[in-house]
């Protein structure tokens, strides 16, 4: 990972937390955010993931893409899966860089948590990154980049939701024809909580599961 992730000043802008309720069984929600040509298809943050060696741990490195019509962003990473942990909750631990001039987020790290209850499965993250474009994005970051960020991260898992609950393509809930839909077939970033319902850790990437160290290394 870039030094400059490992490097962040004190004071930095918070890393960023999106929390859904989805109920669907474990299992779906699962599937539709493990499989990187399904995860490609909600989460607006991608245009393209594809895997490209599995390490002896386990772990998955792939390469990205985003396609933005004029310039595609590409970027590298590492994940890694866990399905045993209490309760029946799973992880998943990510790293991620890119070295693309024109990428506003640079070295980043972090996870996912699928958490069953009664009522569906909480599926949360938590992840933080080093601002690219230099001292303009150090300025931008927390301002304009890190919101817009994390409304686009929470708009992706509500899409998901609505694929996984009502099996409402991700296709059928782009930016335009999401507005054919009622308000019940339409994503909203507002469906997702921002911070954690009680925080008894000092901050969202202290929640993170083990294998994130490990892959980090």
């Amino acid at each position: 990972m870039s030094s400059a992730f490992r490097t962040r000043r004190r004071g930095a802008a918070a890393p960023l937390y999106v929390e859904i309720l989805v109920r669907a069984p474990l299992d779906r929600v699962w599937q539709l955010t493990q499989d990187p040509v399904a995860h490609a298809r909600w989460d607006a943050r991608f245009t393209a993931i594809v895997p490209t060696r599995v390490r002896d741990d386990g772990a998955e490195e792939f390469r990205y893409e985003l396609d933005l019509g004029l310039h595609t962003i590409r970027g590298t990473g590492v994940s890694k899966g866990t399905r045993t942990a209490r309760g029946g909750e799973r992880t998943s631990a990510l790293v991620f860089d890119s070295d693309d001039p024109l990428s506003p987020l640079g070295a980043g790290r972090g996870y996912w948590r699928y958490i069953p209850t009664e009522d569906g499965v909480r599926f949360l993250t938590g992840y933080d990154y080093a601002p690219g474009w230099g001292i303009l994005g150090r300025v931008l970051d927390p301002l304009l980049i890190r919101p817009f960020v994390w409304w686009l991260t929470a708009r992706s898992f509500d899409r998901l939701r609505l694929w996984a609950e009502s099996g409402i393509l991700p296709e059928e809930t782009t930016w335009w024809r999401s507005l054919r839909r009622g308000r019940r077939g339409r994503p909203r970033a507002r469906n997702c909580l921002a911070r954690p319902a009680s925080r008894e850790r000092a901050t969202v990437m202290d929640d993170a599961p083990a294998t994130l160290a490990e892959i980090a290394r």
